[in-house]
Order: structure tokens, then sequence, then C-alpha cells
């Protein structure tokens, strides 16, 4: 098998955006072996073992050389399993078995497994904006990210089943055919629980309602079982429905942060984030090495409610005072610096006392005032 040089266009995500990235690989005399180059972390390096043993398991043929790759721009990091199907396609292309023309104004990003199965990669949905949006006319995507691909208009998506099915679409024996593009305003509404489904609270619902209506912060305090938890759960099934632009920017989110439930490749009901108590600063604002949204972030244009308000650290607490202020957080690193947006409505519930019953009219309150007074203060 002669050998060129190949090039298939990939995508990495920065923050919420895409970068695109240029995969060439050539191959050269000498030991076999596969060198990826161009700031790669672990995931990538490993992808030279799934690649390799995905050709060999699809029926094709994988060199006996020493074969290069370059992930370029080598100033963008290039992280995840996503660059394991281009990196296989430019193997492909420099043996000679696919024609380098079946690539072009093409977008390929897909993890594999070893039998060539195509699986699942994070951040599809802004990956296939970049790619329409850098002039691209196909993406090739995983098949169960490929209803999250149809969301931008304007570009053919190829939903991937295998290494194997991909090589017969590009070779012309076996076409897959594209996904239907997904229209937003045709997808099926959605059921919240609102306020119809609470008895009772009637002062309290007016006042979530005031709230909703302003975008206000709330603070709920009452004893344990008194419907809380509830309350703050109804609370976005009051709130408008997004638009169309409201949901893109929640979803691109979830697709990032990978947590974009299966089979819903939009999300259309207004985010409720509950985090624990015990949850790290790093976690409620996001954070890592290189940065993922966190959980402000994943409530962006929805509602974030912490449970016990008393519970969660100072310092936990503290850090949410800018992104209430200015509706993003920014992440600072050595290598530079993210932006998230964070325009979340905050619902915080405590009890009034350690035991929860101070001021109840039926069950007496066991904390001494000096307890109760500490208690409020935190």
């Amino acid at each position: 098998m002669g050998g060129m040089l190949a090039r298939v266009y990939s995508c990495a995500v920065i923050g919420l955006e895409g970068v695109i990235v240029e995969v060439e690989v050539d191959t050269a005399d000498g030991l076999p072996s596969i060198v990826i180059v161009g700031l790669p972390d672990a995931a990538v390096q490993e992808s030279r073992e799934r690649v390799h043993t995905a050709i060999k398991n699809a029926g094709l043929y994988y060199p006996r050389k020493r074969v290069i790759v370059n992930l370029a721009p080598a100033s963008v990091r290039k992280e995840g399993p996503a660059y394991d199907l281009p990196i296989a396609l430019g193997v492909l292309i420099a043996t000679g078995q696919l024609p380098p023309e079946s690539l072009q104004e093409a977008l390929v990003v897909g993890e594999l497994s070893l039998d060539g199965t195509v699986r699942h990669v994070r951040g599809v949905l802004p990956m296939a904006a970049t790619a329409a949006a850098q002039g691209f006319r196909r993406i090739f995507v995983p098949q169960v990210d490929a209803g999250e691909a149809s969301l931008i208009p304007g570009l053919e998506v190829i939903p991937v089943p295998s290494l194997a099915a991909l090589n017969a679409h590009l070779c012309g024996r076996l076409p897959i055919p594209a996904q239907e593009a997904v229209l937003p305003e045709e997808l099926p509404g959605i059921t919240q629980t609102d306020f119809g489904e609470v008895k009772g609270q009637e002062h309290v619902k007016r006042s979530l309602e005031v709230a909703a209506a302003g975008g206000h912060n709330v603070l709920m305090i009452g004893p344990p079982g008194a419907g809380k938890t509830l309350l703050a759960r109804a609370v976005p099934g009051i709130l408008p429905r997004m638009a169309i632009d409201e949901a893109l920017d929640v979803t691109r989110i979830y697709s990032v942060a990978d947590q974009l439930p299966p089979d819903i490749p939009l999300i259309q009901q207004r985010p409720f984030r509950a985090p624990h108590h015990t949850i790290s600063h790093a976690g409620l604002v996001g954070g890592g090495n290189w940065p993922h949204p966190g959980e402000i972030s994943l409530a962006h244009r929805g509602v974030l409610f912490l449970d016990e308000l008393p519970e969660f650290g100072p310092r936990v607490l503290e850090v949410l005072r800018q992104p209430i202020e200015d509706k993003v957080v920014t992440i600072s690193r050595a290598q530079g610096s993210l932006t998230f947006p964070a325009n979340f409505q905050m619902i915080a519930a405590m009890n009034p006392c350690p035991c929860g019953y101070y001021g109840d009219a039926i069950k007496p309150c066991t904390c001494s005032a000096s307890t109760v007074t500490k208690y409020q203060k935190r």
C-alpha cells in the first residue's frame, strides 16, 4: 500500500466554543508504531491502541510502518477520545484505502471501541456549530449524537455506527443516510411540576411567584416537612418557556459537561440544580485543570436550589457573590481564562434552628437561644 500525507478535520472544545483541529497523518519506514504530537492529553495518547485495534477488527489494513499524527494547531490542548475516528480515517487515507477527496468540506469526531464501534463523545453541539460557522458542509458524528448535531441548520449530519460502516460509505459501497434535521419548534412539548400540584402554602407560593416574575433570589425558612423543597422544584414550571436560542444555550452547556440526557437532543425545560451541601467551590462554580462548567452554569436560565443553606461552607457561599452580580463566572488558569454563563435564580432553604422547630406552634424547639442565634448567623 502506498503512503501519502492525509489531512482530516476535527474539533476541540475550549470552554463552550469549538476550535477546528487539523489531523495530519503520515507514514514512514521504521519500527511499527504510532506517534501523536500536538499537545495531546493522556486520553488522546491512548487512542494509539484503540485506533490500531479498531482498524484491524474492522477488516481493514493497518501499515507495519511508523505512523506520525500531528494535531494542529499545537497551541491548543487536545483532550478526550474524540480524535480516534479522524486519526483512523487519516491512517486509511495515508495508506491508500480511502480517496482523499472523500472527506472534503467534512468534519469528523468520534471515539472508537476495540471492535470499531463509534461511541458517544461530549460537546458535539458546539462542534457542529463551529463546523457550520467555518464553512464545513458535512459532519460525521457518533450515531447516538446525531440528533444533537442536527440542531444546527445548514449542516449535513452523518450518523456513524462503526468504522467499517463509515469506510463503506466513503468508498461509495453502502451510503449512510443523513440524519433528518431536528427543528426545535417541532419537538414535543414538556411538562413540569408547577404550583397547581402543591396544596396549601398560598402565601409562600405568592411570594415565589413575585420572585420568579422579577428574577429575585429567595430564602425560605421553615421546619422539616413544610414543603420547601417541593415548592422550589415547582418554580421552573411557572417560569416562561425558553426561547429557541435560550434552549440552545442551555443544551450547549450540558453537552460540554457531558450531562445531556440520552435521546433528548434539546433541553426545553428550565434547569433545576440542587447540589449537596458537601460540594466544593470548584464543583459549584466550575474548575479543573481545563475548566468545565459547574453547578451554577448548569443552572443557567433556570433555578439553583441550595437546601440546608447553613451546612454549606463559607468559602462555597462566598464564591457565589460575583456570579450572582455579573451573571457569568470567569475561571482563570495559567493557560488562560474561560467564561461560562451563570444567569440563574437562586432559591435557598434552611431550618430556623438545628432541631428545625424554633417558633413552631405544634412541636417545641429543643435548642437554646444562643444555639439558635449562632445557627442563623452562619
